[in-house]
């Protein structure tokens, strides 16, 4: 359903490059159209934001509507993909058309791969008009269909993402969300820690001992500290407050698998399957992080 964002950009820690580019692609424009319509540009269009699991891609697509004041509605696949034939494609129409109801509108698509995967992957030849229904939305029956809607794709593999929807007025602005960087993580700690009962604490050392680390690796590091503060605090009977050094220990213990994973993945998208230079923007933190 329709939902309005209670949150902004200045509620998302860090990831400063990323929010740019959704202000360029997706606020001004709805912004300043004058300004845009100079150029010949038009509010609308579409992004498509990948990077690792967990990375936040959700939050910040919900944030990007809360920036503008624009209604919300959240996309999962249990509300596209239907059993039947052709209920998918009706399922994708409506919520499109219920998007265009309520602009100005961000509509945002999680885990879009499955949604527009490429078509020369498919057996099925339903499962190929879901893709096509979803091309012919994107690009709105006449030429002021999608005015004010705003679509955010999110996905962890857009190197699973037909070609097609990279073409210009669909979602083609890739745009990389990557781990939270420094300032981020020590955001999200603060965040994280903010009813618990704190000695001292330097989110900074803890958040320099958790690279790669996304939100869901910071939470378990988090629950590992207070699992081991719980016991000392039944034996001391009485709430013992967490310590930087609580932090630092259970983060030696916890791995951040996902994203060492999809990194791993993204390597080999970037240097072996490259040709048309869509992972460029990887390049570099592939080659740094790893």
């Amino acid at each position: 359903g329709v939902e309005r964002a209670k949150i902004t950009f200045a509620d998302v820690a860090g990831m400063d490059t990323v929010k740019e580019a959704l202000r360029m692609k997706l606020l001004l424009p709805l912004q300043q159209p004058e300004l845009f319509s100079a150029f010949g540009k038009r509010a609308g269009g579409g992004v498509l934001l990948y990077g690792p699991p967990g990375a936040g891609k959700t939050h910040l697509a919900r944030a990007a509507a809360g920036e503008l004041g624009a209604a919300f509605v959240s996309v999962g696949l249990s509300d596209i993909l239907d059993m039947y034939i052709g209920s998918s494609e009706r399922n994708l129409r409506a919520t499109f058309d219920m998007a265009r109801r309520n602009r100005p509108c961000v509509l945002f698509f999680d885990e879009v791969d499955a949604l527009a995967a490429r078509r020369s992957d498919m057996r099925q030849a339903h499962t190929r008009q879901i893709v096509n229904q979803f091309l012919a939305e994107l690009d709105g029956v006449d030429q002021d269909a999608n005015e004010g809607v705003l679509v955010l794709a999110a996905t962890n593999a857009p190197w699973y993402v037909d070609a097609a929807f990279r073409r210009p007025g669909r979602l083609d602005q890739p745009v990389f969300v990557p781990p939270p960087d420094l300032a981020a993580r020590a955001a999200i700690l603060r965040i994280l820690c903010r009813d618990k009962p704190l000695a001292e604490m330097d989110f900074d050392a803890v958040a320099r001992a958790t690279e790669h680390f996304v939100g869901a690796d910071l939470k378990g590091v988090l629950d590992r500290a207070v699992e081991a503060k719980l016991h000392e605090s039944i034996k001391a009977g009485r709430p013992i407050p967490l310590t930087t050094h609580d932090l630092l220990n259970a983060a030696r213990a916890v791995r951040p698998t996902a994203v060492r994973e999809w990194m791993a993945t993204a390597r080999n998208y970037v240097m072996h399957a490259n040709d048309s230079g869509a992972w460029d923007e990887l390049m570099p933190w592939v080659k740094g992080k790893c």
